[in-house]
């Protein structure tokens, strides 16, 4: 296994290659190049595109691993190393002309996160670590999580469903208490944004389910990293592929996943 700080040097750069063409392309995009793969689930050649940048540049410097990727350009799982990647997080707002949008690469081995980059291309920020940094960073410089100590003086972040919408009465009525007992509510409207934005300290919580491991998977690891919490709506640890997540900064997570359990278990 080569070096990990080199590996994610690398990688930086290719997220930063494929940033570079997503924003390139924007203006290009116009409805007849919007594709629909399920309800409100958008897609175009842009991300399709870059997604084929990225994996063939993984490839080039670590060979043997497999890829779990949101267009299915490559679907080869390796024996021990897989790539995640969501080539352009935020397709709706991208063909909106809306911000924020990414591009999310995480690298697993066999069950654990070791390295992950998410790059908010119409900031030019990219947030990163890798197992064994002693922080995370955001354009070179360390970064942490908040320290706010309640709900109360928190900024929350979160996602609408756009399907799967047998647990949105539940979703609104959690909404509606930290839309009450909080700073307030935000929609950024792209998962790994708004996860690198709880490591940053810029939101204190995050919250969502109906979410898949690419959209995931290098945001909650730089969480983490940044000396963050991260579980699942029980608490546990199936946050990357179990399709719900809580993430926030050490002193309000117990509170915070509370009153997330209160509302979107019972």
């Amino acid at each position: 296994m080569k070096d990990l700080r080199d590996l994610c040097e690398k990688v930086i750069l290719i997220a930063k290659n494929a940033g570079d063409f997503i924003k390139d392309q924007q203006h290009k995009i116009k409805a007849d190049v919007i594709e629909q793969k399920g309800v409100h689930d958008f897609v175009t050649y842009v991300d399709k595109s870059a997604e084929k940048q990225i994996v063939e540049a993984l490839k080039q410097i670590l060979p043997d691993a497999g890829f779990i990727a949101e267009e299915g350009t490559e679907t080869i799982h390796g024996e021990y190393y897989n790539w995640i990647i969501d080539p352009l997080d935020g397709t709706t707002n991208y063909i909106h002309g809306l911000s924020p949008f990414a591009v999310s690469i995480a690298l697993q081995k066999n069950d654990e996160i070791i390295l992950g980059v998410v790059y908010e291309i119409s900031l030019s920020e990219c947030f990163y670590s890798w197992k064994g940094a002693t922080y995370a960073y955001l354009n070179g410089n360390p970064i942490s999580v908040s320290i706010a100590k309640t709900i109360d003086s928190s900024l929350i972040a979160t996602g609408f469903p756009y399907y799967d919408y047998d647990r949105l009465k539940r979703f609104m009525t959690s909404l509606e208490h930290f839309i009450i007992h909080s700073h307030g509510v935000r929609r950024p409207g792209s998962a790994a944004t708004d996860l690198v934005y709880v490591a940053c300290g810029r939101f204190e919580a995050f919250y969502e389910y109906s979410l898949h491991a690419w959209d995931v998977a290098a945001g909650a690891f730089i969480v983490q990293q940044a000396g963050g919490m991260v579980c699942d709506f029980k608490g546990g640890g199936n946050y990357i592929f179990g399709g719900e997540i809580i993430a926030s900064n050490l002193k309000i997570h117990q509170e915070f996943k509370g009153i997330v359990q209160k509302h979107m278990l019972n």
